[in-house]
């Protein structure tokens, strides 16, 4: 099924009742459907009458047979997208350029969608010590169960508008020819790749010509497969895009077929877009293209195939695709994040620098390795450490390419609030008499409670096992009242034979209504299960951890700030919506600002980690009383800070604007530590077009603690 709430699964009659409770078990609803017969009919019966009876054999003609005539159109030469255009005035083409809807930053859209849940992302969506270079490409670790996999899989899509509503042939080829290249622009090895496509045109009647646009654009994909050799395994048309309009009349969308790369390769081989340092050069490979501006499929393969094995031996050391405005939209994007400079060469044409180079790759180099590419390629210019894109005369400071850039949609998708900031205080707080555990255990057991919505437990099962712990993961079932007392017990079982207990990440109950994480309060407050809290905390000399949603559990249960569970009261430090009124999903700094918690025995005091963020309702919010209170005990644990290291309420570093950049605070004697940052999403191979250090060792540190 397409749907993520539905799926039928066909199971042997005899495995049913096991199949049935393994979706219990999970808290599913599941019930038998169908059965499959030896009749070749499909019947449906519905209140003991039967309302549908239909042979298997009409079901296999799809209905009534159909047919159409197609009248292909050849493109006119006139806007044909290929022509070299006369440049004007350098600075106004390149920033106009960086502004178009088409290249500007969708950073606000993106961070809406949770990029980092799995810890196998490969790339963050946009990467670099600043976060602002895209990537094209997703790259993610093959997910398993235990220990850790090299494999990943990659995809890319690729389409352009305006060449499509030019020729939707050559729009065709190119859509698969742009996704071929940024996979090979990520590292991957195109001989690998298989297609899928994704048609959208305007709505279909009886004129030829109407016929044509799609079968035109399929045409060019064919093509495309035929020139690089690889298969479309897959695909799905939509061909209702026509609507009428009172003062426009009809309306359509451009002919579109999206082609979508998919790849396999190995976390070894991946190779991130942002440029890495000054001194680099920046290089061009060119396609060559035929007399019908069509790609020459046999040097684009060669070119790609000499280009993946010059990344393997870090001849190249990022590198970019170039789409329809050009290697100047490339460089820039490859330099916002890190915020490095560029200088192009002087002989380098603007006709060509700005030119649609769909295939085209720019790739950066180290200084000293150019002569030893084995593709064909030019040098276009130069990585520089000043924060500024300089062509002959034209000189345009890194901010003013970012303000063209980010500007467009910022109306639309906002990336902060403009809440005015405040001052943060900056101070550590170092103490010799940290929490010592009284009761030594060789392998610590910790149990995970999965709420309905919680979806970090595997993450978070993980990264204990790596640090050699025993882990107890139990679903919480509530489908009905019987569920609810069975999940209790089995609770209460597994806190009795824990020294840990984490709340893990998530969206208890959807977050829904009134604030998140009440289902894991509501739970957890039941006399039973408190008791067993109070005898791990206060018999076993146990710890409790809480990320994200977890932390949310731990104040709203009173075990933060305090330790014990205990209503809230109305000046209760809390976590509320974020300033920016949406969810929030990027990588954020964070400085340890306490050595009083045993989870945080081995971080370095003061220094800076990178952990990823993914919530709606992530604002710490305390009275000023509460925040005193908080740093003189030594309780505020971790901050949110800007690469060099300071507290701040700049959302760009504080995306939550949590009240003096807190990230995370501990109970007095820190053994309960509640967080929004989740430390359990890093891995090998994960995240890294993110500069920084992603282990706080926060794991290890609670496992070290029984020992």
């Amino acid at each position: 099924s397409e749907s993520q709430e539905r799926m039928a699964v066909v199971v042997d009659p005899k495995d049913v009742d096991k199949m049935l409770a393994f979706a219990a078990e999970e808290n599913l609803e599941a019930v038998p459907a169908a059965v499959v017969t030896e009749s070749p009919r499909l019947v449906m019966n519905w209140r003991g009458k039967t309302i549908v009876d239909l042979s298997r054999a009409f079901l296999d003609t799809n209905g009534a047979h159909q047919e159409a005539s197609v009248t292909v159109e050849v493109p006119v030469r006139t806007g044909n997208l290929f022509e070299k255009k006369e440049i004007g005035d350098v600075k106004e083409t390149w920033l106009k350029m960086l502004s178009g809807l088409n290249v500007c930053s969708q950073k606000g859209l993106v961070e809406m969608f949770d990029g980092s849940i799995g810890a196998a992302s490969v790339f963050m969506p946009y990467g670099g010590k600043y976060q602002l270079t895209e990537t094209q490409s997703m790259i993610a670790k093959l997910p398993v169960e235990k220990g850790s996999c090299d494999t990943v899989t990659m995809m890319s899509y690729g389409y352009d508008p305006y060449l499509s509503s030019w020729s939707p042939y050559h729009g065709a080829v190119y859509a698969v020819l742009d996704s071929v290249a940024k996979i090979a622009a990520g590292g991957g090895d195109y001989k690998k790749i298989r297609f899928t496509f994704q048609e959208y045109f305007k709505r279909m009647t009886e004129d030829p010509k109407r016929w044509g646009t799609p079968f035109s654009a399929l045409l060019g994909a064919y093509n495309a497969q035929i020139g690089f050799g690889l298969p479309s395994i897959g695909g799905k048309d939509s061909m209702s895009g026509t609507f009428n309009d009172e003062e426009h009349g009809e309306i359509n969308v451009p002919p579109t077929l999206v082609s979508f790369a998919v790849d396999i390769s190995d976390k070894q081989h991946v190779v991130s877009p942002e440029f890495k340092k000054a001194g680099s050069k920046i290089v061009l490979f060119t396609i060559e293209k035929d007399q019908y501006d069509l790609p020459v499929y046999s040097q684009v393969m060669d070119g790609y195939d000499k280009l993946y094995k010059d990344m393997e031996a870090g001849k190249i050391i990022s590198a970019y695709a170039v789409e329809g405005h050009g290697a100047a939209e490339a460089v820039s994007k490859m330099a916002f994040g890190n915020k490095l400079g560029v200088r192009i060469e002087h002989n380098v044409d603007p006709r060509d620098f700005f030119a649609p180079g769909w295939g085209n790759i720019v790739c950066e180099v180290p200084d000293g390795k150019v002569g030893e590419l084995s593709i064909s390629y030019t040098v276009i210019g130069e990585v520089t450490d000043k924060e500024t894109f300089e062509y002959g005369n034209t000189v345009i400071t890194m901010e003013e390419a970012l303000n063209a850039w980010t500007n467009t949609l910022e109306k639309v998708f906002p990336t902060c609030s403009g809440i005015q900031q405040t001052e943060v205080r900056n101070e550590l707080f170092k103490t010799d008499s940290i929490h010592i555990c009284k009761n030594k255990v060789a392998k610590p057991t910790v149990f995970i409670p999965v709420m309905p919505g919680t979806n970090c437990e595997y993450d978070s099962t993980k990264a204990f096992e790596r640090a050699g712990a025993d882990v107890i993961v139990k679903v919480f079932c509530n489908r009905g009242a019987s569920d609810i007392r069975d999940s209790i017990e089995e609770y209460r079982k597994a806190i009795s034979r824990s020294q840990i207990i984490m709340f893990p990440g998530g969206f208890s109950a959807g977050d829904e209504p009134d604030g998140s994480a009440k289902f894991f309060a509501t739970v957890f407050r039941n006399a039973v299960m408190q008791e067993e809290m109070e005898k791990l905390l206060g018999e076993r000399d146990g710890l409790i951890l809480g990320v994200c949603n977890g932390f949310q559990a731990l104040l709203k249960l009173g075990l933060l700030p305090g330790e014990k569970i205990e209503p809230q009261k109305a000046d209760s430090p809390t976590l509320t919506m974020n300033n920016i009124g949406r969810h929030i999903s990027k990588m954020a700094y964070l400085k340890v600002v306490s050595n009083k918690s045993p989870w945080l025995r081995e971080a370095e005091l003061g220094g800076v980690y990178v952990n990823p963020l993914s919530h709606g309702e992530g604002r710490f919010v305390a009275s000023d009383e509460w925040i005193n209170t908080l740093y003189a005990n030594g309780q505020v644990a971790t901050q949110y800070v800007d690469p060099a290291g300071n507290p701040t309420m700049d959302e760009e570093w504080n995306p939550n604007g949590s009240y003096m950049a807190i990230e995370g605070i501990t109970s007095m004697d820190g053994r309960i530590y509640g967080k929004m940052g989740h430390s359990e999403r890093r891995g090998d191979g994960v995240a890294v077009n993110i500069y920084g250090e992603q282990d706080m060792k926060i794991f290890e540190s609670g496992v070290k603690y029984f020992k």
